[in-house]
């Protein structure tokens, strides 16, 4: 392929699970590939086992944690000096913003009422989830604007739909699509960790499960719709996967990874004037 077609994605959390499954698909697909990982020696093991399935010349790794700005900044000017452009981004990492009850072990599943959430484990999820995704997107758009077809598509969750959010307040500033802003969708991630930190959680109408993850990733959603407004040009989307067989839940999906893959890999390599700011569960088209 000349240099000058070539198409180049990143995928972000793309060590294991989804991501990986992802990386593979994309680079199966043609496109090089930067999988990223938090930890270099794990992103080094993914890179091996693709270089191994034949994808050599497709995959390359970079290490990137998404909560830390500067690791940021160095996965885009790693982007800038090799390839001059990006084309596709594939926000995938993701944390759960709980942990298991040390007492319990390993053995207990995804039992839900095991499951520890505290204002520092959400802070941490909001600021992965969320937070990550948006400053992905916000230094890579420059390289993505070089692109004849650039893409966003953030990973989401069904978990993040508005129906979960009984806050009339928030759910009110996330719906109402035309008047986002990312000031709005800060404000609303502020109350709910000060509502967190309070204990009020469920006299305020957040969500009780996974709560921070919800939240996380219903502004995700939003930022999704705010993204596509403020960049015409761009496909971008946001897609929840399916109830897929990942460590986040326990290993309890009932998709595969290559099934739960296969939306946002559908999503990457949209035509050019395909939909955007939209919201998918798997394949269909969804209400936020």
């Amino acid at each position: 392929m000349a240099e000058s077609t070539k198409r180049y994605a990143v995928v972000t959390g793309a060590n294991k699970g989804i991501g990986f499954e992802i990386v593979r698909q994309l680079a199966s697909n043609g496109i090089v590939v930067v999988l990223t990982a938090r930890d270099e020696k794990r992103g080094l093991e993914a890179l091996q086992k693709l270089q191994y399935s034949g994808l050599s010349d497709q995959v390359v790794f970079h290490q990137l944690d998404v909560s830390d700005p500067a690791s940021i900044t160095s996965i885009a000017d790693f982007i800038k000096t090799q390839f001059g452009k990006l084309d596709i981004l594939v926000n995938n990492a993701g944390i759960g913003g709980v942990k298991l009850d040390a007492d319990v072990g390993a053995g207990a599943g995804y039992d839900r009422s095991k499951l520890i959430q505290n204002s520092e484990l959400a802070e941490e999820c909001l600021q992965t989830n969320y937070y990550g995704a948006r400053r992905m997107a916000e230094t890579l758009i420059s390289v993505l604007q070089l692109s004849s077809s650039p893409r966003i598509v953030n990973i989401s969750s069904s978990l993040g739909k508005l129906e979960s959010i009984q806050n009339k307040w928030a759910e009110g500033i996330l719906r109402d699509a035309e008047n986002l802003t990312e000031e709005k969708v800060d404000e609303v991630l502020k109350v709910f960790l000060k509502d967190f930190k309070e204990g009020s959680l469920t006299a305020k109408g957040w969500p009780t499960f996974l709560s921070a993850y919800s939240v996380s990733k219903a502004a995700m959603n939003a930022y999704t719709r705010i993204l596509a407004k403020k960049y015409p040009s761009f496909c971008i989307n946001c897609v929840c996967p399916g109830s897929v067989k990942t460590d986040i839940n326990g290993n309890t999906g009932i998709l595969s990874t290559e099934e739960g893959a296969s939306s946002p890999v559908m999503l990457a390599l949209m035509r050019n004037g395909s939909p955007s700011g939209l919201f998918f569960v798997q394949k269909e088209l969804s209400s936020f």
